[in-house]
Order: C-alpha cells, then structure tokens, then sequence
C-alpha cells in the first residue's frame, strides 16, 4: 500500500535552499513522481515560492532553518518549561486554548504555519509555512483580566528587545501591540485573556514576526509590511535564534510584569513609541476623529492630544494610524 506523503517531508528536503529533481524527490521519499508533485503544489498554494526549473529541479530561491525545539532550547539559555513545535496549527493561540489544562506556566507553542492565524480585532494574519516565527506563550496570573492592563505593551516591548539584540534595525512600536521598521509593520502582538473577574486568569501572548513576505501579500493589505529580510539585507537571523530570543524576553518579560506591572516597561516603550508626536487618525466609538499622540499612562492608555485636551484611549477595539500613512 502506498505511503501518504506530507508536506513536511518535502519541505524537509527543500530546505537546504539546493534543487533537487522530482525523481530524486520522489525516491527519497519512497513515493511516486506524482505524489511529490501534489505537494509541491499544496506548498505553493500555501505561499512558498518554490521554482521549478528544467534539468534542475526544484527549489527554494534561499535555504530554510525548519524550526527545532532541541536548537531553540539551547539557544534561550533557560531551563522554562519544553518548546513545542508543530508543522501546522489554525493558529498557536487556539493550540493553547485547546491544551490549556495540561500546559505549564510558560508553556510555549510554535507553528511551522497557520492555517487560521490572526491579530487583533479580528484580523487574518498570514501565516506561510517558514516564511516566519510564529508562537504563542502561557502566564498565569492570580489576579483578574483587570489586573493585566498594558500587558500588549510589555509584550511589544520584549518583542523590540529580542530583535534588537539579534541586530535588527529601525525598531518602532505602535500602540498598542505592534512592532514597525521604517514605518511599516514587521510583527504583531494578540494577547487573548480568560478567567474569572476577581481572578485568577491566563493570558495568552502571541507574537507574529514577517521573516520573508511573499510579494502578493503586500497587496492584500491595507497596511504597509516589512520583513526581517529586507531589514537584514537579505540575511535575516536564524529562525530557531528568533524564536529563542523572543522566548527569552517573553518568559522574563511575563514574569517581571507579574511582579511589578507595567511600570518597568515604560521608558523602553517611551523610546521606541512611533505616535509620539506624530498626527494621528482615529476610528471608534467615543473617540475624536484626528489628534496628535501624546505616549502612555501609567496603565498603558493612549494619550490623544485633541483641541487642547487629551483624550485617553483604553480599548484594543480602536484603530489608530498616522494621518500621513
């Protein structure tokens, strides 16, 4: 009986970014010709630029690292709960929804790609496989969902720090959950908390990184994007250095705000803040329509300058864009 093959085992083999020909393909993997050629097909569907090129084969246009929980757990340098890593999730938000029980505190899921990815409000977030970082991490709390107020920004700001300590350059944050490079958007955060009023409560932290963008998502979009590719001239950090770094900030990150709140986080968000200053158009109920940004409060609140007062926004559910985007 002929084995299913799956995308996974074909990624595996296209990884090192070399061609290699269906034939080869297909004998290595111990299925037919056509069988390869379906899954190259459900990978290029999915957004993977694979090129096929005659008497050459098939390949990537540069070399993928497949993420590897061993390599990120020795990269981070912490001894936190087991990385789980899958090939494919709707979304690593909803794995941890689902296992939410049996996970530790801390607990960290990563997603080689999504099939149902998304951001705030609602939001798709595409998820091509390799072509990004894409993980969600578990705290725990003792207080309520109250008690978490400015926690996408503590997130964004560890977000900012792993990058840049990876060399990454420009970093900009932008209230109230997502990181920019000169002036577009490279990564996003979902914080998505349940629990009891009084507590206690779980929050789950999403973090999304662009590592290479296939070029028709740039105009699906309503936003200018970027890649850490573009940033790094074409040489990005390693995948599992990403993830590691980001657990690493994530975990420490979580923690720190469990201890002390938001207040630590301030003035490193008050460094990379992209609305400070700037003009600003708004969208949401209760809100004025145009104003000048103004940074945070102590609570992680917009400041909205607006003919003479300033107004301070709380709700996640408010878009918020520079008037000259």
């Amino acid at each position: 009986m002929k084995r299913a093959l799956s995308p996974h085992e074909v990624m595996q083999r296209l990884a090192p970014g070399t061609p290699i020909s269906g034939e080869a393909l297909a004998e290595q993997l111990g299925v037919t010709r056509a069988a390869v050629w379906k899954q190259i097909a459900a990978l290029r569907a999915l957004g993977l630029p694979i090129e096929a090129r005659t008497n050459v084969g098939y390949s990537l246009p540069w070399p993928v690292e497949l993420l590897d929980a061993t390599r990120i757990a020795q990269l981070s340098g912490e001894a936190g709960p087991p990385v789980q890593v899958h090939w494919a999730l709707d979304s690593t938000q909803d794995e941890l929804a689902r296992t939410l029980q049996a996970q530790p505190d801390l607990a960290v899921v990563l997603a080689e790609q999504q099939t149902g990815g998304r951001g705030r409000r609602g939001h798709a977030w595409r998820s091509p496989p390799c072509m990004g970082v894409y993980l969600s991490c578990l705290k725990r709390f003792a207080g309520g969902p109250a008690t978490l107020s400015g926690l996408s920004i503590a997130a964004g700001v560890c977000a900012a720090q792993a990058l840049a300590e990876l060399g990454v350059p420009d970093l900009r944050l932008k209230w109230p959950n997502d990181l920019l490079a000169r002036g577009a958007k490279l990564a996003g955060i979902l914080i998505e908390v349940q629990g009891e009023y009084d507590g206690p409560c779980t929050a789950r932290v999403g973090v999304g990184v662009n590592l290479r963008l296939p070029d028709d998502l740039h105009e699906s979009v309503s936003q200018p994007v970027i890649d850490l590719a573009t940033l790094c001239d074409g040489t990005p950090p390693g995948r599992n250095a990403i993830a590691a770094a980001l657990i690493r900030h994530l975990r420490a990150g979580l923690l720190g705000f469990e201890r002390a709140g938001l207040a630590p986080f301030l003035a490193d968000f008050a460094r990379l803040d992209a609305l400070a200053g700037q003009p600003l158009r708004l969208d949401g109920a209760g809100v004025p329509n145009e104003g000048t940004g103004r940074g945070i409060n102590e609570r992680g609140a917009l400041r909205v300058e607006h003919a003479g007062s300033v107004t301070l926004i709380e709700s996640s559910q408010v878009s918020v864009r520079l008037a000259t985007n």
